[in-house]
């Protein structure tokens, strides 16, 4: 072999060696964010999911609500038997109510979603509806 040849044998050779454990040193540093943006992803879509068991309780609430000759303790009924058939443990600490001024009645539902990261309280949910009530009208 010449010169160059072994040269060139002892420089790959000792690039080789060097750069010997980048990849994990590469994996131990992006690991801990590919992880801690997975579990964001799935946070926010908990989050997300608590926001329309919340948002279908209140609409299915005001319908009951502002049925004709209903009142807003009827909707507030519908409202917590669709929390109680849908919200499991993604809708936590659940409470209802339910307002009327004679001509709009209003449903609110609060409570909080599972938070799965460590340090972060529960996250709070509120979601109402409203809408006009239903009645009878005299044509003028």
């Amino acid at each position: 072999m010449s010169r160059p040849e072994r040269l060139m044998d002892c420089w790959q050779g000792r690039r080789w060696r060097d750069d010997r454990g980048d990849t994990s040193i590469q994996m131990a540093i992006l690991f801990p964010l590919v992880l801690l943006a997975t579990v964001a992803v799935i946070q926010a879509s908990m989050w997300y999911y608590a926001r329309q068991i919340a948002l279908t309780a209140a609409r299915e609430g005001l319908t009951a609500a502002r049925a004709y000759e209903s009142s807003p303790a009827d909707g507030a009924a519908q409202a917590r038997e669709v929390l109680e058939r849908t919200a499991g443990d993604s809708l936590l600490g659940y409470s209802v109510t339910a307002s009327s001024n004679g001509e709009r009645v209003r449903v609110q539902v609060s409570g909080t979603a599972m938070s799965m990261i460590p340090g972060v309280s529960d996250l709070p949910v509120t979601q109402s509806a409203s809408g006009p009530v239903e009645r009878w009208t005299v044509p003028e």
